[in-house]
């Protein structure tokens, strides 16, 4: 089957891209004109440690970090990130110490559970939310909800896209934002300007990647 065509843009870290397709594009909250592919940032180990360097520099001095919540797949940079953030250092906030990095489960289409055995690793813990991208901000949102509904207190929200400074009420550190893409456009499906204007989506995406139509 064929793909769409993604572009591919170096960044101050020789082993770190940023990789987007353009076109329609339509997620379960929003459209788009861009399709942000973090695929190697989750899956490639090199990649996936310079993002978690890259995040790791707003936390390493002065936050807190028990536990690091990886959503959509992000656990390879989960690990990465709770490496980084407990390494021996003077100034380092998690030196020495043992970091949790763990995944929730949805029930329901968007509520987030953690079973028996997982929950002593976000109550009482000061846990880090880590997404693929922040645009609309649901699962976030979500992930927030359930870290307070299980007695964890949110520390910080990471991201390696996101259009978004703050998600309920916290700010939301990234990797890349709109900066990165200036003509970069996300809005509501019913408020989208490429469906007023008659042009069909060209692929469904959602934290795997996407699906072209």
């Amino acid at each position: 089957m064929p793909t769409l065509h993604t572009m591919k843009y170096a960044t101050k870290r020789n082993n770190l891209f940023l990789r987007v397709a353009m076109g329609h594009f339509a997620t379960g909250n929003c459209h788009s004109n861009y399709y942000i592919d973090v695929v190697a940032q989750k899956a490639r180990m090199s990649e996936a440690r310079a993002v978690a360097e890259e995040l790791s520099s707003y936390y390493y001095a002065d936050t807190v970090v028990d536990t690091i919540l990886c959503l959509d797949g992000t656990e390879v940079i989960g690990a990465c990130l709770a490496d980084c953030l407990s390494k021996a250092d003077i100034i380092n906030m998690n030196a020495h110490k043992s970091i949790y990095v763990v995944t929730p489960e949805t029930v329901n289409g968007s509520q987030l559970m953690f079973r028996d055995n997982i929950v002593p690793m976000i109550a009482g813990k000061h846990v880090m939310i880590l997404a693929v991208s922040v645009a609309s901000g649901k699962t976030v949102e979500a992930a927030i909800d359930a870290v307070q509904y299980y007695g964890g207190t949110v520390s910080g929200v990471s991201a390696i896209f996101s259009t978004a400074k703050e998600c309920g009420g916290l700010p939301v550190h990234s990797v890349f934002d709109p900066n990165d893409l200036p003509d970069y456009q996300c809005h509501p499906s019913h408020e989208c300007p490429m469906c007023k204007a008659g042009k069909k989506v060209d692929a469904l995406v959602n934290c795997h990647g996407f699906s072209k139509l």
